[in-house]
């Protein structure tokens, strides 16, 4: 297995959540892309803080993620444990869509020596959703999970959400306000 996507599972095991290989690798190749693409390595994630908005903030981009995706696995299993048939939830689309969503970052930022991450000149044209579905429309991810990336920030507010991208866009900013964030 090449190194990078080893680095790439033990930081982030939450990949496995996708059920379907062939969608997993999609997400893995849009991060391996994305990581080339910022000049970041698997390293320098572990000093990048999820967000530059919160002063003082000591959770990590990676801590973000894997919360972001726990939380979503739990919110749809508890969805169809509760409602059954009553409701259609794709869970492996919505766990590509939680893992792409912020694979942007990579682009939007560029690794700091001093604060972990800085804003790159990318990030001064595009923020992190739009970068977030090029990568991922780049590798073949279905266009229901790039909806998931697309929408889930203020970028998408006056979009119309699938459930899929509305329990997402919930669990981020569950994570980002219990950290002091605003909307």
């Amino acid at each position: 297995m090449d190194q990078m996507k080893q680095d790439l599972l033990d930081r982030i095991p939450e990949f496995n959540e996708i059920r379907d290989e062939s969608l997993r690798d999609k997400v893995i190749d849009t991060w391996i892309d994305a990581h080339k693409r910022g000049g970041w390595t698997p390293q320098q994630l572990d000093r990048f803080p999820f967000s530059l908005l919160i002063e003082g903030l000591d959770v990590s981009f990676l801590e973000h993620i894997r919360a972001c995706a726990k939380m979503s696995a739990t919110v749809c299993d508890l969805l169809l444990e509760h409602y059954g048939e009553k409701l259609k939830l794709d869970r492996d689309i919505l766990m590509a869509g939680t893992l792409i969503a912020d694979v942007g970052k990579l682009l939007e930022y560029q690794p700091d020596e001093d604060q972990g991450a800085k804003k790159a000149e990318h990030g001064t044209f595009l923020r992190h959703p739009f970068s977030s579905v090029a990568l991922g429309w780049e590798r073949g991810i279905p266009d229901a999970a790039l909806h998931i990336a697309a929408v889930h920030s203020k970028e998408g507010a006056h979009f119309p959400r699938t459930p899929e991208a509305i329990i997402f866009h919930h669990v981020d900013f569950i994570d980002f306000q219990v950290f002091g964030g605003g909307y």
